[in-house]
């Protein structure tokens, strides 16, 4: 099962026919953003439009625009993680709840019509295919009134990734990107409820594209500003092939969880979700995965770019919230943890701390060194490659405490910086491109023979 799954989280798992290929990840640091780079011979309708994207957040708590119009138009998470759209200025609408999940994708369609005789029908928001009508700001535009951002053909009129001017730059995933200009669209348009789950799932765009619309499937890692509705490719800043990812709403990859809080704070977690570094310089800073796993083999990857201390495993989740006490992450939640600096296995046992030798595996803590985890939650067992090379010695380790429990993965570290790789998206570009036995997944090294990438096609097969 996943972390944080609950029914009315929908957008992360996907039966049904159409698959999603590709998403585009995004990064506020690195100032990541396409934009419409040349100018039309004439505007599209500026009183009538349709927004559809999928997204999936990896930083909450600050204001980012997935998509934006000219810095006037917004499609907005807030700081307080609410989400608004606005027409113009001063004319939005802006959710009561809010939007923290970052194990999840969400579909968030966009519907402005200012030709409605009725307000509330001028603007509308839905999520995950449900109409959002709690609201703590409403101001509609008046009737007929126009958009002077949405729906123009002018230089940078439309980003995909951030607002005007860089600012509030969007950190995450962004997947199946529609602009439908002069259409007023429902979302099923884009989507549906699969029929055994319930879930909200993507679908095949059922309508027309005019000349001004945008489709944005990233399935070209060449040119991942390609439109594909439309006329007019959108140009790329600071955006590069290695930022395709197969992490998308129809087979949604792990990724480390900003929303646990352990004792230290960190420096962040960024890149997608796959980058963690700790800067507290007197304690270890965690991070956990945002899968969760009781069966099942599962495979995942860490580059060091930093060598110094890094404490790599699994915790149990439901031993309860004590990540947050004032004990180091590492000695909490039945944790099961190879030391690197070490070259020893530590783990809870029995309630107490238990410790294996010293030098108990090749010393492999520098930097660029790849290190692999390979989790047997059937056996209740753990191994660690090296650079690709299964560490014999510590070979099929029992998990002693987190046995039998639902685990995620675990990292802790010291001062240090790791690039992680679930399969879905990597910092790095790894040499081999080596996926499992469904396919699924880009890794450094091939995971071993009954290991998979922990993403939620492969979570429904073993997961148990």
């Amino acid at each position: 099962m996943e972390t944080l799954q609950r029914t009315a989280n929908r957008g992360s798992v996907s039966t049904g026919p159409y698959e999603v290929g590709n998403s585009l990840k995004v990064e506020s640091d690195n100032n990541e953003y396409l934009e419409r780079s040349t100018s039309g011979a004439s505007d599209g309708s500026s009183t009538q439009h349709t927004i559809s994207v999928w997204v999936k957040r990896t930083e909450l708590g600050v204001d980012s625009e997935p998509v934006s119009a000219g810095g006037i138009g917004r499609f907005r998470f807030e700081s307080d993680d609410t989400f608004s759209y606005q027409f113009r200025s001063g004319k939005e609408i802006r959710t009561n709840r809010v939007f923290r999940d970052t194990s999840a994708w969400y579909h968030i369609v966009a519907v402005g019509d200012s030709s409605q005789a009725t307000d509330s029908n001028r603007m509308k928001l839905y999520v995950n295919g449900v109409q959002e009508t709690s609201f703590s700001a409403a101001t509609y535009q008046d009737q007929d009134q126009a958009s002077p951002g949405w729906g123009k053909n002018t230089l940078y009129s439309l980003r995909v990734g951030a607002a005007a001017s860089n600012t509030r730059n969007f950190n995450g995933y962004i997947a199946e990107m529609y602009y439908i200009d002069g259409q007023v669209l429902d979302p099923t348009y884009f989507g549906e409820f699969d029929s055994d789950t319930g879930i909200w799932i993507p679908k095949k765009f059922s309508g027309t594209h005019g000349t001004l619309d945008t489709y944005l499937d990233f399935s070209d890692s060449s040119n991942l500003g390609k439109n594909s509705g439309g006329t007019t490719d959108l140009g790329a800043t600071n955006i590069a092939a290695a930022d395709q990812s197969t992490d998308t709403p129809t087979n949604n990859f792990c990724t480390l969880n900003p929303l646990i809080n352990f004792k230290y704070t960190t420096n962040g977690i960024t890149e997608g979700g796959t980058v963690f570094g700790d800067d507290t310089g007197g304690g270890v800073g965690g991070a956990f995965g945002t899968m969760a796993v009781t069966a099942g083999k599962w495979y995942w990857e860490v580059k060091l770019t930093q060598q110094s201390d890094h404490y790599i495993g699994v915790s149990a989740v439901d031993d309860g919230d004590n990540v947050y006490t004032s004990t180091d992450p590492q000695e909490e939640n039945s944790t099961f943890r190879f030391n690197i600096s070490a070259a020893r296995r530590e783990y809870v046992n029995s309630g107490s701390q238990g410790y294996g030798s010293l030098d108990e595996f090749t010393d492999f803590h520098s930097t660029g060194d790849i290190i692999s985890i390979a989790l047997n939650m059937d056996d209740n067992q753990i191994s660690i490659y090296g650079n690709g090379t299964l560490q014999s010695g510590v070979a099929n380790t029992t998990l002693y405490d987190a046995a039998n429990k639902m685990v995620v993965p675990f990292h802790g570290t010291i001062n240090d910086e790791c690039q992680y790789n679930f399969g879905g998206y990597s910092v790095w570009t790894p040499s081999s491109a080596a996926s499992d036995a469904n396919g699924y997944g880009t890794f450094e090294y091939a995971p071993p023979s009954g290991y998979y990438a922990l993403c939620t096609k492969n979570l429904a097969e073993f997961g148990g």
